[in-house]
């Protein structure tokens, strides 16, 4: 099992080694040639990451690991950013949550204030004359204020609403579970495609190697043409530079694979995998009637949810026709008409207020604008459904038929591939008894090659299409 603290051990000792191999000189004790530096970096290496990644040193040599497809899947569960990202939402969403039901707590507040009279107005009322207030004095007041919603229907359904928002988070956090698992599938047996051709084409041009070798020699005691010599040598050339292309394609499939895993590409990767070992494995899979009806599709479960929150947000929206409760408890200490700013020199009074609120909302016309925007919102995820439902369906029986013909095509493939072979040795000594020409001999070995890429690029495209199938089904078999 892939173990997170003692990779981020091997990245910190190599990191330390990097930094102190600038700044401290250590005596190195030379062993075979090479040094043997930083001993206590060697022993927090042997201790931390001994199961897990056997061949790998510090120094020049790169780290390495060794890597199947469950491990390569662990990994990129483990490191892979979307994953962390989507595991953020789902944080953020029962964040949300807490917020929604913490509206019906009473909130309270504090207010205080201080107003000077420069000129109280004056009220006239018939021949009288009354003064509202003093001139030149100040007023100070200390307010506090409790409300409590006693009955608010929105924050209701807005609670309910944050409960279907974080199923979505995680419906979501587990289809982008199910695409990483398909991406490190598919990008792991496409290292296994290259690895496999650039084996067959290193074999191919070690074949050309001894043929042109045993054709040059043939020609230097003068017992076959110079056009021989030339063939052979071309055949040698060109299966060369099929050779280097191999491996920069081999290369780059590590590359994509290491990127999705979310680890350093510093880091090398053994794969004592083939495609050949899964020739065994190709059957026709089952799919079971709840797999048939798509039922675990994260596509579709979004698409339900979303219409949940749609239902949800229409219930919101009627909640504006409906009436509202609030009760306010307030209180103060207010003292009025003083000469000076001293608070402390103040005659304050006390007061407080017990008051009870209903509002009914009577006519609002954006009210039934937003109910006719959120029906015409559910008819067209309806429509969406329907049609993402049938595409998904017939993405299944095409993954399906195309896993058929290609177990076909495997075992036609694998045949072929035996025919190959015993066509170069026939080739080869009907070359070497004068009965046979060159050109027969290079065509039996490109026919050979040619062979044995396309039977591995055959059960590449069965385990790739069974990788799609399982994820437009929804299985779940590595995120137990």
């Amino acid at each position: 099992m892939y173990d997170t603290i003692a990779y981020s051990s091997i990245l910190a000792i190599n990191y330390l080694y990097a930094r102190q191999k600038n700044k401290l000189k250590i005596n190195s004790v030379k062993i075979k040639g090479k040094k043997l530096s930083y001993a206590l970096g060697g022993l927090l290496l042997t201790s931390s990451f001994n199961a897990n990644a056997q061949d790998a040193v510090i120094g020049d040599v790169p780290l390495s690991m060794d890597l199947t497809l469950d491990k390569a899947i662990e990994i990129a569960l483990a490191e892979n950013p979307t994953i962390k990202v989507a595991d953020k939402e789902i944080e953020l969403k029962k964040v949300a949550d807490t917020e929604a039901w913490q509206a019906l707590l009473p909130t309270a507040s504090v207010t205080a204030s201080h107003q000077y009279t420069i000129l109280a107005a004056t009220m006239k009322l018939n021949d009288m004359e009354f003064k509202m207030g003093k001139d030149g004095t100040s007023t100070a007041a200390v307010i506090g204020t409790l409300n409590l919603p006693l009955f608010a229907p929105a924050v209701y359904q807005n609670m309910k609403l944050t409960k279907e928002d974080i199923n979505l988070a995680l419906e979501k956090s587990r289809s982008s579970k199910l695409d990483l698992v398909n991406q490190v599938t598919k990008a792991y047996y496409a290292a296994l495609l290259a690895q496999d051709s650039y084996q067959v084409m290193l074999n191919s041009y070690k074949t050309s190697k001894d043929n042109f070798d045993i054709v040059n020699q043939k020609y230097q005691v003068g017992s076959v043409s110079e056009y021989d010599k030339i063939s052979a040598e071309v055949q040698m050339r060109a299966m060369n530079s099929s050779v280097v292309s191999a491996q920069t394609g081999l290369t780059l499939a590590e590359l994509q694979l290491k990127v999705l895993m979310g680890i350093t590409t510093d880091i090398s990767l053994n794969i004592a995998d083939s495609l050949k070992h899964y020739e065994d494995q190709l059957v026709i899979p089952y799919v079971s009637e709840s797999e048939a009806t798509l039922e675990a599709n994260s596509s579709l479960r979004q698409i339900d949810l979303n219409m949940k929150l749609l239902e949800r947000t229409r219930k919101i929206l009627k909640t504006n026709f409906m009436p509202t409760i609030g009760l306010q408890i307030s209180g103060q200490y207010q003292s009025l008409y003083n000469s000076n700013w001293n608070w402390f020199q103040y005659a304050w009074s006390p007061s407080s207020s017990l008051s009870l609120a209903l509002t009914i909302p009577l006519y609002d016309a954006s009210n039934f604008t937003k109910l006719k925007t959120n029906k015409i919102q559910m008819a067209q995820l309806q429509d969406t459904r329907l049609d993402a439902e049938r595409q998904l369906k017939m993405a299944v029986e095409s993954y399906k038929q195309n896993m058929a013909s290609t177990i076909a095509q495997v075992h036609s493939n694998a045949e072929a591939v035996r025919q190959a072979e015993k066509a170069v040795i026939i080739s080869s000594k009907r070359y070497e008894v004068g009965r046979g020409t060159i050109l027969e001999l290079n065509q039996s070995e490109t026919a050979e090659t040619q062979a044995e890429l396309t039977y591995v690029q055959s059960i590449y495209d069965y385990l790739t299409n069974r990788a799609d199938l399982d994820y437009t089904l929804g299985r779940e078999k590595y995120l137990r």
